[in-house]
């Protein structure tokens, strides 16, 4: 009786030990993904800061820029200016003394109204984009990596800038197979790859690599 009593309390942790795991394997990755678009929702809110200042600073200065310090510092100095084209049009010379005729060629005349502070303009009363260049939830004040040049299209150099992070990074801490998998995850509603990113080295876009609608999924 006292062998039975044994083998039905060992089979009984058996059991319970079998039941714990299952529970966990279904549970487990349920709660990776909820923790997952916490931890990724204030990342894509610092790349989408990253993005609309390396638009600014192009439209400014012609190209992208790789130094997160430039960028800062031109955000608190530069200033946008601001135009107003208007249609005219001017007497062709040439054609009236050839043909003896008027000919009035279209034009258009852009006048500079004043200038803006590219500040005002992206940030208005806040200074977060002295913070942009550091991932969140990290302890170490770890970086985004920034790139910035040019490539090739139609024989024309077209710059080009990136912003991005590893998901490890962002994901530290967490089931290193499940990152792994994350990492590899190729879907519509997702985002993919092993990084999360804006902008491309390799084509010429300054979108992110999340689907538009990420952030509100997230909020379910």
């Amino acid at each position: 009786m006292i062998v039975k009593g044994i083998i039905q309390i060992a089979l009984w942790i058996v059991i319970a030990l079998l039941g714990y795991v299952i529970y966990n394997s279904i549970q487990e990755p349920i709660e990776f993904e909820k923790t997952k678009k916490k931890r990724y929702m204030p990342v894509l809110k610092k790349l989408e800061d990253i993005r609309i200042s390396e638009i600014a600073y192009k439209d400014v200065n012609g190209h992208y820029t790789d130094d997160f310090d430039d960028l800062v510092s031109f955000i608190d100095t530069a200033e946008f200016v601001i135009t107003q084209s208007r249609d005219t049009s001017y007497l062709d010379e040439e054609y009236k003394e050839i043909y003896g005729v008027d000919k009035y060629v279209p034009d258009v005349i852009i006048d500079t109204l004043g200038f803006s502070s590219v500040k005002d303009s992206l940030f208005k009363d806040t200074d977060r984009y002295k913070e942009m260049m550091y991932i969140p939830n990290t302890d170490k004040k770890e970086k985004f990596e920034l790139d910035a040049g040019a490539i090739i299209v139609n024989d024309n150099d077209i710059p080009v800038f990136e912003a991005r992070v590893d998901k490890a990074i962002i994901l530290e801490g967490l089931n290193k197979n499940l990152i792994e998998i994350e990492k590899e995850k190729q879907s519509v509603d997702d985002i993919n790859g092993p990084y999360i990113k804006v902008g491309s080295m390799n084509r010429v876009t300054d979108s992110g690599n999340w689907p538009k609608d990420y952030g509100k999924k997230s909020k379910n």
